[in-house]
């Protein structure tokens, strides 16, 4: 087939589905531009596109309102008796060595509200030691590794955005420690952005504009990239999911992979309280019996003030994107039809004119899966709550809650709280800001006061 039959192709197909604009300026590309705009062109699901316009902007198709919510019901670790909690910290550390746990970071975002030209990952968050989030993550993984003798597998989805520029950094950095072969990046898979009529938008003339397909698209990206079969090659049954934006994320939790174990649920989340009922996070919960996550603007008011009997909200279990799942649930449920979302956005892209345009107002539509649609699909799923100064520093936004300054403000009180916990003092600790490695204590172990006293004559201690 000659390359004019191919392009002849490609036109009906796109005249078929009102998309032909997007060839508008192909003859003005390089050979090679020209290629790479009809690869992307091939990779769309066109009758998929229409049919999603269709439905979530034109139709805008709403959700059976009949529908039961009950509160999630999460336990505490301190719940437990003594007895179970050394069973279950057992059974996390012995899955961990027999080398049946995997690290899955969602790594896709950009810093973009941070202020950060690069990978959400590589952002400093201001420690005195300047480590980005991948290391602080990184080291975690080490230390853990360390205490069960065995190198935890880590498997990353990137973005098409970001994915050279976080390869990059990690091959700079030596991988922090972790040997190459333990590492596995893949990409996330992307979707067309659709203006109000449904037509793509050109992102260049060479490029159409696209945008990765939600964190539910996390599974699938697994399994196409072929990590899913590198886990069950390398014996892994516990896939330990969460998110690069949190900067006190207990990678592979052995607590939590034990407490996982023991519930029998193929899945299981980790929970904290909401810190009141206007936070603006979602909430564990069962619709119609079955596990889910009710985002904050599905609430009513009523649903956001009610309270127990006890006075404590009645929903009050806060989704921190912290979840374990067996791989055999993830094998079975990986192509799964997850519904879209549609959001409305302000996207630049090149006029008919080929000038680029950057709108004031949402102008496009980002369709998006959603990964906890996946979680019904369980039947039953376990929670599990955390204390939030311990095990939550989400890092979102550039100023004020949930920011960079806020996370770090926590990562220092707890490592403040850990050194005062190893035997120092407030007087000693008076005026001293106490960083302490991840490499020297997973989650407050092992810390050791001498060293710390050691240092008492700096403002700064660095424990590593």
């Amino acid at each position: 087939m000659t390359e004019l039959n191919a392009l002849d192709q490609v036109r009906e197909k796109l005249r078929e589905h009102g998309q032909e604009h997007v060839l508008r300026f192909i003859g003005e590309l390089s050979e090679a531009d020209a290629k790479f705009l009809l690869s992307q062109i091939e990779s769309v699901d066109f009758p998929q596109l229409v049919e999603l316009h269709r439905q979530l902007v034109i139709e805008k198709t709403a959700v059976a309102a009949e529908e039961t919510i009950e509160p999630m019901r999460a336990d505490s670790w301190e719940a437990f008796g003594i007895s179970e909690r050394a069973s279950m910290a057992n059974q996390g550390m012995r899955a961990l060595r027999d080398g049946k746990v995997a690290a899955f970071l969602v790594a896709g975002g950009q810093g973009t509200r941070l202020g950060h030209d690069g990978p959400k990952g590589v952002f400093d968050i201001g420690l005195p030691s300047r480590k980005s989030l991948f290391q602080l993550q990184a080291e975690r993984l080490l230390r853990l590794s360390r205490q069960s003798g065995k190198t935890i597998p880590w498997y990353i989805m990137t973005s098409e955005e970001n994915h050279d520029e976080t390869t990059a950094f990690f091959k700079e950095r030596r991988f922090f420690g972790i040997p190459e072969r333990e590492i596995f990046f893949f990409k996330q898979g992307q979707m067309p952005v659709v203006d109000e009529q449904g037509k793509i938008l050109l992102a260049s003339k060479g490029r159409l504009s696209m945008g990765p397909n939600g964190n539910g698209g996390c599974f699938l990206a697994l399994s196409q990239s072929g990590a899913l079969a590198d886990m069950q090659r390398r014996g892994v049954e516990y896939v330990f999911f969460y998110s690069v934006d949190n900067a006190l994320v207990r990678v592979c939790d052995p607590h939590f992979t034990g407490f996982a174990i023991h519930s029998g649920a193929p899945a299981a989340s980790k929970a904290v309280i909401k810190a009141g009922p206007r936070e603006k996070v979602g909430v564990l919960c069962l619709r119609n019996g079955k596990p889910s996550v009710l985002e904050y603007s599905e609430m009513s008011e009523d649903m956001l003030e009610a309270r127990s009997g006890d006075g404590k909200l009645r929903y009050a279990a806060a989704n921190i994107a912290v979840h374990l799942f067996t791989r055999d649930f993830l094998e079975t449920h990986v192509a799964a039809a997850l519904p879209f979302h549609v959001a409305h956005k302000k996207i630049t892209f090149l006029d008919e004119t080929g000038t680029s345009v950057t709108p004031t107002l949402p102008n496009a539509y980002k369709f998006e899966l959603f990964m906890f649609d996946l979680f019904p699909l369980s039947g039953r799923m376990a929670a599990m709550e955390v204390i939030r100064e311990e095990e939550f520093a989400p890092v979102k936004n550039r100023d004020g809650v949930d920011s960079p300054a806020s996370a770090r403000a926590l990562v220092l009180a707890l490592h403040r709280k850990w050194s005062l916990a190893a035997g120092l003092t407030e007087t000693e600790l008076a005026n001293k800001t106490v960083e302490i490695s991840p490499l020297a204590s997973y989650s407050g172990e092992g810390i050791n006061p001498a060293l710390i006293r050691s240092q008492l004559g700096n403002p700064i201690i660095h424990v590593s």
